[in-house]
Formats: structure tokens, sequence, C-alpha cells
């Protein structure tokens, strides 16, 4: 099984480098690699490969490794995937110090699980990286910040900070929504030409309303009236949502009426001490779901799911170690059972006087389980029927709520009646409508009758002064003339727009520019020292960095150091423990060895203990006296079995006779009772 297990490693090495190849071979990085080639590159190589997935990433790191000393590069790629959030494993790289040799020096235990997480998470990490430009502080000194326009500086960058944090959610909000910018403008322009067509309807509406007489008085009465619909439709949503929480609040009372007879019901002939004995059994049988029942269940889940991550993790495993393994559990199962017959040889069963408790213990808790079982069926019964019980009562919500009292039925009766009125009364408004529709309907097929006979004679009399077609002539001219009249209109309006809008946009750029003047100037000297104190920050930065790096590894062995110690101290701990429990126990062995043997010296002390030999010896005549008394009750017992048998047969017999002299006795009391009944009527 060992040779098993160290045989996985080279398997997931081998899917390992295959994944490498094929995300390397793919888009955006397009390398001819194969495996054997891959796994042949020199150690500069394979590192300018993950210094090409860097740059991938993060364009920062695009640099050739040739031109760049490897104490630098060691640190720039540290300092990345710190930001990246990349962890060594700790199997293969035990120390940050170990990592960094093994990276600067391209090993491939370090390199290929390197490799495979940067390509499984690509996308993912240029995002981080792309935020990592914006979001990692810049570490500053205590001491820098004490001066006041440095720490002014400061808050603005954290400031900046916190804003493209939340330009960043929201950007991301947009893109997730699924709208699109062509989208938007299309719905901008649509919603534009909508305006402008509003605007010329409104236009034409003025125009037209303005000849009209008291126009101000029937405006002021039309906003009034608009107003008062508004209101109107306000108060009637109101008053719908005050009906709509006063049947709420029906169902509600009902349901809480139903639970208090249901509570009534079940208080009917209960007592203070059966509603407790009650609740007592109640709280056993969840104590025992919560501390035995749920944590075996509990435990065997975890077991398996323990054992299906184990099986995960491994490789596909052949028919040859799946015969393997079976022979292992064959052997294992043919020791333990060897073990358990000769447990059972050794063991006394006559001297084994806790067999028939055992026996007794595993029966009542497999009669505990078989409970525990049914009252998880119950309670998923239960539950069922719960959620039915829900499910109807929703549907009676549905289908009109609870049953309607007196009072309600009489309402709902009187509104039937009044509807039916209103009903009867628009029926008959309907059928006048109806007749007024039909004679105007003939009087309109009269008029376009007379209609075209005026066009015929028209049509004649153009013939005959030699002028036809003149009267389509001239409605076709007062077309043409309306629509060239609103074309002129709309191009008029486009025109004086666009003259507004430039010059509102060259007042504003003027603004702009003079607000801006200022600040500009401000801005150079503040832009020539922000290039200085960038300078000096990488340089600083450079040199934090590389002693932070060796900080690190000596930190890392010092912890191992650390817990290499702790480990050590709980061991002897443990093991001073251990054997101050051993001494004491010897010690009180000792001390009864020493009472025991004081016992058997002759001494004057009168008030000398007796020994455990005289004890038990004692212990063993009293159990041998109280044998024998029981023999010989046996032995009286078996004697007077017979007679004393005898004896209660004999009573039995004398009982029945007695019973029937009574049965008799009570009859004749009962016919003479009826016979003298009988004398007397």
């Amino acid at each position: 099984f060992v040779f098993f297990l160290e045989s996985i490693t080279p398997s997931i090495m081998s899917q390992q480098l295959k994944f490498i190849v094929e995300k390397l071979n793919a888009v955006p990085f397009r390398r001819n690699f194969n495996l054997i080639s891959f796994d042949s590159l020199e150690p500069f190589a394979l590192l300018q490969v993950v210094n090409d997935v860097l740059a991938e990433i993060g364009h920062q790191n695009k640099v050739d490794l040739r031109e760049e000393a490897p104490e630098q590069t060691a640190i720039r790629m540290l300092n990345f995937l710190r930001v990246l959030g990349y962890k060594p494993n700790v199997e293969t790289g035990s120390t940050i110090a170990s990592f960094r040799n093994g990276l600067v020096q391209a090993e491939k235990q370090v390199v290929y699980p390197l490799l495979q997480w940067l390509l499984e998470r690509l996308s993912e990490l240029k995002k981080r990286a792309y935020l990592a430009k914006f979001l990692v502080k810049v570490d500053v000194p205590p001491e820098h910040l004490q001066d006041e326009q440095v720490a002014e500086v400061y808050q603005g960058y954290e400031d900046l900070m916190d804003q493209f944090k939340e330009l960043h959610k929201t950007s991301n909000q947009l893109k997730s929504s699924g709208f699109s910018t062509a989208e938007i403008r299309k719905d901008i322009g649509n919603m534009e030409d909508e305006r402008e067509q509003l605007t010329k309807r409104v236009e034409r509406l003025k125009k037209r309303t303005e000849a009209i007489p008291d126009y101000v008085q029937m405006l002021a009465a039309c906003q009034e009236l608009r107003t008062e619909r508004e209101r109107e439709t306000r108060i009637a949503e109101m008053k719908r949502e005050q009906k709509n929480q006063l049947l709420r609040t029906d169902q509600r009372l009902y349901r809480t009426g139903q639970q208090l007879r249901d509570l009534k019901a079940t208080l009917v002939g209960a007592t203070a001490e059966s509603l407790l004995q009650q609740l007592e059994e109640e709280n056993r049988v969840n104590s025992y779901m919560c501390n035995e029942k749920l944590p075996k269940e509990i435990e065997s889940l975890k077991l398996k799911c323990r054992d299906m991550e184990q099986v995960l993790s491994m490789p596909a495993l052949s028919e040859s170690d799946l015969d393997e393994l079976q022979d292992q559990i064959d052997e294992a199962n043919e020791e333990i059972n060897n073990l358990v017959e000769k447990r059972m040889l050794r063991a006394n069963p006559a001297n084994d006087k806790l067999a028939i408790v055992r026996q007794q213990a595993n029966m009542i808790q497999r009669k505990k389980e078989v409970a525990m079982e049914n009252l998880k069926e119950a309670m998923e019964e239960l539950s069922g029927l719960d959620a039915e019980l829900k499910e109807k009562r929703q549907t009676l919500k549905e289908m009109g709520g609870a049953v309607p009292s007196a009072d309600e039925m009489e309402d709902y009766v009187k509104t039937l009646r009044v509807k039916g009125t209103e009903y009867k009364g628009k029926r008959a408004e309907l059928a006048e409508i109806r007749d007024e529709v039909a004679v105007l309907s003939r009087t309109e097929e009269i008029l376009r009758s007379k209609d075209e006979s005026v066009g015929d004679f028209l049509s004649k009399l153009e013939e005959e002064k030699g002028i036809s077609g003149y009267r389509k002539t001239q409605e076709e001219l007062e077309k043409v003339s309306s629509v060239k009249s609103e074309l002129d209109e709309r191009k008029g309006k486009k025109l004086e727009g666009i003259s507004d809008m430039a010059r509102k946009l060259h007042e504003a750029i003027m603004q702009k520019r003079t607000k801006l003047a200022p600040i500009i100037r401000e801005l150079r000297p503040l832009r020539q020292q922000h290039q200085e104190l960038v300078t000096e920050h990488e340089e600083k930065k450079s040199v934090y960095d590389t002693t932070s790096a060796g900080l690190e590894s000596n930190l890392s062995k010092l912890e191992q150091e650390v817990k290499a110690f702790r480990e050590e101290i709980l061991l002897e701990q443990s093991r001073y423990h251990y054997l101050t429990a051993m001494k004491g126990s010897v010690e009180e062995k000792q001390r009864r060895v020493a009472t025991e043997m004081k016992s058997y010296v002759p001494s004057a002390d009168v008030d000398r203990k007796k020994s455990y030999r005289d004890m038990y010896t004692k212990r063993i005549q009293e159990q041998e006296n109280l044998g024998k008394n029981l023999r010989e009750k046996q032995k009286a017992v078996r004697e007077s079995h017979g007679p004393s048998m005898r004896q209660m047969k004999m009573w039995k017999d004398l009982q029945r006779l007695m019973e029937c002299k009574r049965e008799c006795f009570a009859k004749q009391q009962e016919e003479k009772r009826r016979e003298a009944f009988a004398e007397q009527e």
C-alpha cells in the first residue's frame, strides 16, 4: 500500500505537466511545446516561461531576464505573487526561503505547481493585478505622515482609492446588468424624437386653444380636474389597500382563533403533572437525539465525506490496483476473524457476569434506534401534513379566504341587488345607443350617396367649363403647402437649437479654461515634486523589499524552531503527567502492601486491623453458610411441594363448591320473590 501511495506522485506530476503544456500551446501564449520538450527546458528558459505568464497577467512584468539581475527578478516575482495571493504548498516548499531559492533556480517541484496555479486562474488573476495597481496602498513611514502636507495628500489618495472602489463596483454592476451602450444610445435617440414630437404637439395645441375665450380659466379648471382625479386615484388605492389589510387581519384573527381552539382542545382533561410529564418525555427524546443519535450520524457522514475526498484526490485506479486492494481487505478481514475467535476462546462464558447486561444493553439500544427511526418517520410525515395544510389554506385564501359570516353575506346580497339595478339601467342605455347608431349609420349612407352625386355633377361641370381635375389639384396643393410649412418650421427650429447649443458649448469651454488656468499653474510644480517622490519611493521600496525578504526567511526559520520546541514541551509534559500518575499508583500499592504486612506481624496494639486474607476468608465462610442455608430451604420446599399443591387444589375445589352454593341460594331467593309478587297481583 505504501508503494502504491508513492506511485501516485509521478502520475500527478505527469497530469500537471500535461495541463501546463496544453495551456501554453493555447491562446494567448501559442507555444509549440510537447511534454518532452517542455520537461527538458533549461532552468533559465523555464524561468522565462514563468515570467511570460506573469507578463500576460501584469504588463509591468514584461522584462527580459537576461538584462535583469537574479536578485531583482526574485524580488519582483515574489512581490507580484504576494499581490496575486499565491501561497506555496507546504509539502513542496516548506519555507519561504526554500520557495524563493527554488524559484530563482527554476526547480520543477516549485515551478510546476506555480504555473498550474497561474494558468488555472488566468482571467481572475488579470483582474486582481489590474485592481492591485489602484488598491495596493503606498507604504509611507509614520514619521513622514506627521507632516501636514504629506498627511493631506495621503488622505486624498485614500479617498480616491475609495472612490475607485465604488466606481469599479458600479461598473461591474452595469456590465452584469445586460445593458449595452448601443441600446442605451438608441433609447436616448428614440426618447429625444418622442420629446420633439410631444413638443410640437403641445405647440399646436397651444395655438389652437389660445383663440378660445376664457382660455386661462379653462386651463386652471383642467389643472384642478387633473389634480382631483389623481387625488381620487390615490384615495381609491388607499381604500383598496385598507380593504386588503382588513382582509389579512380577519384571516389572521381566524387563524389565531383556530390555534386557540386547538390549544383548548389539547388542554381538556390535562393536568399540570401530565403536561410536565409530556415536556419531560419530549426533553428526553430531544436529549437522546442531540447527544447520541445525531452525533453518530454526523460522525458517520464525516467519515464518508473523508473517504470520498480521499478517493477523489487519488488518480484513477487500474484493475490490478483494485485486485491488490481487495486482497489486502480480505487479509485484514481474515486477521480480524482470527483475533475474534482467539478472544472468544480465552474468555470464559461462565465467569463473564456482564454478558447478560451487555446483551440487555444492546437490545435496549436497538429498541431506542428503532423508536428513533419511527419518530423520525412520524416527524417527516407530520411536516408533510403541515405543508399540505398550509397549501390548502393558501388555496382557500386564493379562492376567497375564510367562510363569510351572516352580516358579510347580507352585505354581499345588498351589493348584488345594487349591481343588478345598475346592470338593467346600463342595458337600457346600451339599447338606446344602438338605435341611435343605426339611425346615424343610415344618415351616413344617405350623405355619402349625395356626396357621390354632387362629385359627379362637379366633374361634369368642370369638363363643360374646360377645367377638369381642378378640385383634385386644389386639394393636393393644399396638402403640399401644409407639409412644406411644417418642414420649414422644423428646419428653423433645428437650426436655432444647433446655434444655441454651439454658443453654450463655446461659453462652457471658455469658463472651464478660465477655471483650470490657475489650477494648471499650481499643478506644474506639484508634478515635478510628485516625480521626485516617486523616484525616492521606488528606491526606498526596493531597499524595503530586500530587507523584508530577508526578515521573512529568518522569521520562517524561527517559527519552525518555535513549533518544534513547543511540540517537544508538549511531549515532555504528557510524559511527566503519565509518570506522576504511575508513581501515585505505585505508592498506593506499596501502602496497601505495607498495611497488609503489618497485619501479619504480631504486636501489642489492641486495635490491630484485620488483614485482607482474614476479611476474604470470613466473607467466603459467610457465603458458604448462606449457601448451606439456601440448600436446606430448597430441600424443604421440594419436600412440601406435593402436599402443598394438593392442598391448594382442594381449596380451589372448595371455593368452586361454595360459589355454586351461593349461586343456587341466590336463584332460590329470586324465585321466592317472584312467587310472592305473583300472589300479591
